[in-house]
């Protein structure tokens, strides 16, 4: 019985998230990329969001989450996060402050070496 639990225990860490990940999902499932970029880099008159200080973008979404905003540009942030628990918030403000920009995997291969002379 021990190791069977034990198995389980083992599987479900294997499809563990990290906050970053489930940060990254949810900007993805709530579109915050429509306004703020895919790279979380800001667009137009939205502000950029990568990098910011995790406290900050906490405490301002638990504002927008309270149906509270400075200005008026900020009050359609209130529709995207009146639904957020607290590890939503907790979640997306790690994602935010640790954001990376993910390199492409596919590179062009430059060790390719020709050998003869052209086949001339």
């Amino acid at each position: 019985m021990r190791i069977i639990i034990v198995l389980l225990l083992y599987l479900f860490s294997l499809e563990a998230k990290t906050p970053y990940e489930l940060g990254k999902d949810l900007y993805v499932a709530k579109a915050c990329y429509s306004c703020h970029g895919h790279k979380a880099e800001g667009m137009n008159t939205f502000p950029a969001l990568a990098n910011r200080a995790k406290g900050y973008m906490a405490y301002k979404l638990k504002r927008f989450r309270s149906k509270k905003a400075d200005t008026q540009a900020q009050q359609m942030m209130i529709t995207y996060s009146v639904g957020l628990s607290d590890a939503d918030i907790e979640n997306l403000s790690i994602f935010m402050q640790d954001y990376v920009d993910e390199e492409m995997t596919e590179r062009y291969d430059d060790s390719f070496q020709t050998h003869g002379d052209g086949g001339s």
